[in-house]
């Protein structure tokens, strides 16, 4: 490790995600740990006398609502006050009540820096073993509390690295589920701009000459304008996780025709073999969006298309879909947008693969495979 990610891990924070404030266990514990402490107090009549360690207990007490914020300080302030009592109170600790105190030493690793947990190492390394290498303590009751002390401290890692993964998780999730969003989004936006705008320039040619294809143009732009809408409304809904979004039944192979038909001046013609019920609902649902980022991408790219052809066959292993076109490319294929990597990414998602590319007599050719039940992250 150079110099520099050294001093990154030597400034590294706190633990994330950052601790709460306060929480019930809190007030719990400020109002069971009094309690515990006098009873006992009371009922032990094996020990000498232990109200001054009751009273030290329960003053040090109220520290711990700070544990989490200040870990370090509040170890030491216990740690601390124990020394010192120590010195003035003629009896030893004997409490089993005291330890609540490892509260504090499981709070050092759990929550604390870097910094706060090597400065706690070392305090309870002091607190645990100086006893008895000065000799006032046998070695055996230094190794005992050493032993209760790591382990204490190996369960704050424990949950801290638990939480921390937990967290990191979390995030690749709402990562994959922004991704897949997002390819949904531009996935039905492309296709249904795609058809307005064909629409709207076919529309504005034939206005003068004819009325009445403008007018069917228009309408055809009402309503892909409407179910552009519709879908977007139904992503903002999951977006802002709104308890019972209505959404639309998944789109699936069955859905594949009314696709080819759907706003656009080139025919597709669609040509589906095999058993349509084996697909899985995901699978299906993916192959639909391959399809239509396909055929959107004919309409804007395929310079004097006159027709398409979508092919579809279901093995026992695998869908597998075609859609080539008889056009020009009228630029080179787009490598600033995301129609493709959204095709190859819904396929990989799935456990499958899809190529686009040149066909060999001219036009544009996208192949994809698909298993019939997918491997879905």
């Amino acid at each position: 490790m150079d110099r520099r990610g050294v001093r990154s891990w030597w400034n590294a924070p706190a633990a994330d995600p950052r601790p709460p404030q306060r929480v019930w266990r809190d007030w719990a514990l400020l109002a069971i740990v009094p309690v515990l402490v006098a009873v006992e107090t009371l009922l032990r009549t094996d020990i000498p006398s232990q109200w001054p360690w009751a009273v030290l207990l329960v003053a040090v007490l109220p520290a711990t609502l700070w544990r989490r914020r200040y870990p370090t300080a509040v170890l030491t302030t216990a740690l601390g006050a124990g020394i010192v009592a120590g010195q003035l109170i003629s009896t030893d600790l004997a409490l089993v009540s005291a330890a609540y105190l490892l509260v504090l030493v499981y709070t050092v690793p759990r929550w604390g820096s870097v910094r706060s947990v090597l400065a706690g190492a070392v305090l309870l390394a002091i607190a645990v073993l100086a006893p008895s290498a000065v000799g006032a303590a046998p070695w055996v009751d230094a190794w005992g509390s050493a032993a209760v002390v790591l382990t204490t401290s190996t369960l704050g890692l424990a949950f801290r690295w638990r939480a921390s993964s937990r967290a990191r998780e979390l995030e690749r999730v709402r990562l994959l589920e922004g991704e897949r969003l997002a390819r949904d989004l531009h996935d039905t936006v492309a296709h249904h701009v795609s058809a307005i705008a064909i629409r709207a320039q076919a529309g504005r040619t034939a206005a003068a000459s004819d009325p009445a294809a403008a007018t069917d143009a228009l309408q055809v732009i009402e309503e892909e304008a409407s179910r552009a809408l519709d879908e977007m409304r139904s992503i903002v809904r999951i977006l802002r996780r709104e308890d019972e979004p209505e959404l639309a039944p998944l789109p699936g192979i069955a859905d594949l025709s009314t696709l080819a038909r759907s706003g656009t001046t080139v025919p597709v013609e669609v040509t589906i073999t095999g058993n349509e019920a084996a697909v899985s609902p995901h699978v299906g649902a993916a192959t639909y969006r391959i399809a239509q980022e396909a055929l959107t991408n004919i309409r804007r790219h395929a310079q004097g298309a006159t027709r398409a052809l979508l092919t579809l066959r279901i093995d026992a292993l695998a869908v597998h879909l075609e859609i080539s076109d008889d056009g020009r490319l009228t630029h080179d294929p787009p490598s600033r947008g995301y129609g493709i990597a959204g095709m190859t990414e819904r396929a990989a998602l799935l456990g499958g693969r899809c190529i686009a590319g040149p066909g060999q007599t001219g036009g544009w050719i996208v192949t994809a495979a698909l298993p019939l039940t997918g491997s879905p992250e």
